[in-house]
């Protein structure tokens, strides 16, 4: 596949909020907030995936990851922090430039790149992730399609997005862009996808669905995993066999 996916306007949305992605709070704030949930759920899929022990430091040792539509490196840090060999890959060059620059100061060898996922040189990895990224591509399908291009035999895929539902149009786009929680035009309700509709997506490209996890909103922590998918939802994919 050669697919083109970016959407240039979704691209510079993003490119401008390079500066103070790496702020908690900024206008990156909500992510801030997702991530360490996220995290733990990548955690949980790769300990069960390959069998790691959960106080492993390392649990990502010896093999490969790509982050697509890395933003900043808000992910792709933990990653290489795990011990995988990591790269980047996001559609604004502004964000690809923050990410290399935190990566610098953090002494953490991240191999970034700028554009479209399938520009870069032909390569598997043992770990797909992309987060909140699906629902900002001109083409869902063929997106995923290229992601399962770059799954290797025995890998794992991870996927968050959120939820088609009227909750989520009321509390991601309406209630949040409203108060300022995530920036203005962040969200377009028609680009989400239900559930049914990315495992429909993934098993088109081949994969197995093996894990799906409700993401949602939490008085204590910001967010929790688990509960209602209405908002937002993580899945975890394989090649199957």
């Amino acid at each position: 596949m050669n697919a083109a996916t970016i959407n240039p306007q979704e691209a510079a949305h993003f490119g401008a909020l390079a500066a103070d992605w790496w702020d908690p709070h900024g206008s990156s704030a909500m992510l801030h907030k997702l991530n360490p949930v996220r995290l733990a759920y990548i955690r949980d899929q790769i300990d069960l995936h390959w069998h790691v022990d959960a106080r492993e430091r390392y649990a990502l040792a010896g093999r490969s990851a790509i982050d697509v539509g890395c933003g900043a490196g808000l992910l792709a840090e933990p990653l290489a922090r795990m011990g995988a060999a990591v790269t980047g890959v996001d559609a604004a060059p502004e964000n690809i430039a923050a990410a290399k620059a935190h990566a610098a100061g953090q002494g953490l060898a991240i191999t970034y790149h700028a554009g479209e996922l399938a520009a870069l040189p032909a390569a598997t990895f043992d770990l797909v992730t992309s987060m909140e990224v699906v629902e900002h591509v001109t083409d869902p399908a063929a997106f995923i399609g290229e992601l399962a291009a770059r799954l290797a035999p025995g890998g794992l895929m991870i996927l968050s997005t959120p939820n088609r539902t009227m909750w989520s149009k009321l509390l991601l786009v309406e209630a949040a862009e409203r108060v300022g929680a995530v920036p203005r035009g962040t969200h377009d309700w028609d680009q989400f996808l239900k559930p049914e509709e990315l495992t429909e997506m993934l098993e088109g490209a081949g994969l197995e669905v093996i894990d799906r996890s409700g993401l949602s909103p939490s008085a204590a922590k910001g967010f929790k995993l688990g509960g209602s998918e209405a908002l937002n939802y993580l899945l975890a994919a394989r090649w199957p066999g």
